[in-house]
């Protein structure tokens, strides 16, 4: 009787460490691609000088987000004048353990890095802004194989922002998009060797979002949004609606299309909103469309718009999807929405416009709570609610400046960068 009393108190202790220390934080997005931990314990006020910070490492400026993996910290950092340079940290205390570098100078508007890697077992893959996509042995530090992909499939002139590509790893595949390309439009490497396993021909306008998941059906589909023609920097093009693409993950078979979509400057990924709705955000006034995949009952696919408006939406990352709610910061050029909250109809129930104001900031779900920076200075713990907003708490931790890198959470520490700084915050009790 004490032997079983002895294992019940070990299952019952280690399935509650395993709550309160949560997974890695692998890819752009977290665990599950959708801005959301399942980190326990998050702490529900901070003292007046907010959480505490355990440690920073300087960095070069830019707006590539950090992941985590068996305790060590990966960023894309960049100097415009030399190259990329992918550097892994000890998450412990912020000590640099390795980087590796690689020429590819040059300079576009907003310097500095602009992806996110992705771990996977051994290796870590980045892909720069002047479309080298590397994979790297986390062991030796060196290249496994590297190709480049504008130049490879044709490319000659770089996105007006450069390449965004977050790289997408489905399985065996290591996913990305060139939509300028003449030869290609998404490519699926082999994420061992580098081998082409399939590649689309083009598919439209520019877009710097990067692939996401979508389950439709029971069946996963790559979804991809791109962007309409961006009349302010391409005045001599003509003018072309975006559009919203599903594809085949094993031979990139184009299966559905939405062609609705007038974003002109597509960055935020799809978000998977369940029961095969897919939503979509942008800036510059553009805005939030939500649609409806079905498979019919001849294998093929129906869409359907559900709604479609310029009331909602987030210029650089997608929605946070809690309970029903989405929740985005809807701050362009000429629009200042602040956080905003969205039900799953379309209506939006609040916005925080200038007070406060969220631009471009990132945000994580963890623990019913969401931890929020405004894109500037400031990280926020908000309560989500569909009835207003709630703060609970924040700090100005960052440097001022345009902080719009997206964020990673594990073991109860929040990593968030400024233009300088990579920080190390805990949020637990």
């Amino acid at each position: 009787m004490k032997k079983i009393t002895l294992i019940f108190n070990l299952l019952f202790l280690f399935v509650f460490i395993s709550e309160i220390f949560a997974q890695d934080w692998p890819h752009y997005l977290g665990p599950e691609r959708n801005s959301t931990s399942p980190q326990k314990g998050i702490l529900r006020s901070w003292p007046a000088s907010g959480p505490e910070i355990l440690w920073t490492t300087n960095i070069g400026p830019g707006f590539g987000g950090p992941v985590i993996k068996d305790s060590k910290v990966y960023l894309l950092d960049r100097d415009d004048k030399t190259g990329d340079i992918i550097r892994c940290f000890d998450f412990k205390n912020g000590n640099e353990l390795w980087s590796y570098s690689y020429n590819a100078p040059g300079s576009v508007s907003y310097p500095g890095s602009r992806s996110v890697p992705a771990v996977d077992g051994n290796r870590v893959y980045s892909c720069g802004p002047y479309g080298d996509l590397y994979c790297l042995d986390i062991n030796t530090h060196k290249p496994i194989w590297n190709k480049n992909i504008m130049k490879d499939f044709g490319g000659t002139k770089i996105p007006v922002w450069a390449v965004t590509q977050c790289p997408f790893i489905y399985g065996d595949l290591l996913i990305v998009s060139y939509s300028q390309n003449p030869n290609a439009g998404l490519v699926a490497f082999n994420k061992l060797t580098g081998k082409i396993i399939w590649k689309t021909e083009p598919i439209g306008n520019e877009t710097y979002a990067s692939p996401s998941v979508v389950k439709i059906a029971g069946e996963d589909h790559i979804v991809i949004a791109f962007s309409s023609t961006n009349t302010y920097m391409h005045k001599e093009a003509p003018v072309s609606i975006g559009k919203i693409i599903g594809l085949k993950p094993q031979t990139g078979e184009i299966i559905w299309e939405f062609k609705n979509w007038q974003n002109m400057i597509q960055v935020a990924p799809v978000l998977d909103a369940g029961e095969g709705r897919i939503i979509v955000v942008g800036g510059y006034e553009h805005g939030a469309a939500m649609i409806k995949v079905e498979k019919m009952d001849d294998g093929k696919y129906s869409v359907k718009e559900i709604f479609n408006h310029n009331d909602f939406g987030d210029h650089t990352k997608p929605p946070v999807l809690y309970n029903g709610y989405f929740y985005a910061q809807f701050s362009t050029n000429s629009k200042r929405d602040g956080l905003a909250c969205m039900d799953m109809n379309g209506k939006v129930m609040w916005k925080t416009m200038r007070s406060p104001l969220f631009d471009k900031g990132s945000m994580i779900l963890a623990d019913g709570l969401i931890l929020a920076t405004d894109g500037r200075k400031t990280l926020y713990l908000i309560q989500p609610d569909p009835s207003g907003f709630k703060p609970l708490a924040s700090a100005e931790l960052l440097g001022d400046g345009m902080n719009w890198g997206p964020m990673a959470l594990s073991d109860g520490k929040l990593l968030l960068r400024d233009q300088n700084r990579l920080l190390c915050v805990s949020v637990v009790n």
